[in-house]
């Protein structure tokens, strides 16, 4: 399974805002994506619920993980959205 570790790059974290454009767009990909810490069991990167439950800060590294023939894709461009500082 195709895995990427990507630093929170929000500098107040996936609060709110950032947390919502990041599960939109991993809602949006062709294939399910998994998010979590890496000594941490993985949520579902779609649910708002799972990712805020997660309580990521700036500079946390968290775990991308999916499967299936569009998955690098995805994790890339999940990856670059989360290295971002979405409050910005």
């Amino acid at each position: 399974m195709p895995h990427l570790l990507v630093t929170v790059g929000s500098r107040n974290g996936l609060h709110a805002r950032p947390a919502t454009l990041f599960v939109q767009a991993a809602a949006r990909q062709p294939v399910k994506v998994t998010v979590g810490r890496p000594d941490q069991p993985p949520v579902d990167a779609g649910s708002l619920l799972s990712v805020l439950a997660l309580a990521a800060e700036h500079g946390d590294a968290l775990q991308l993980a999916a499967e299936g023939e569009h998955a690098q894709a995805a994790l890339e461009e999940l990856a670059l959205l989360l290295s971002q500082d979405l409050d910005a």
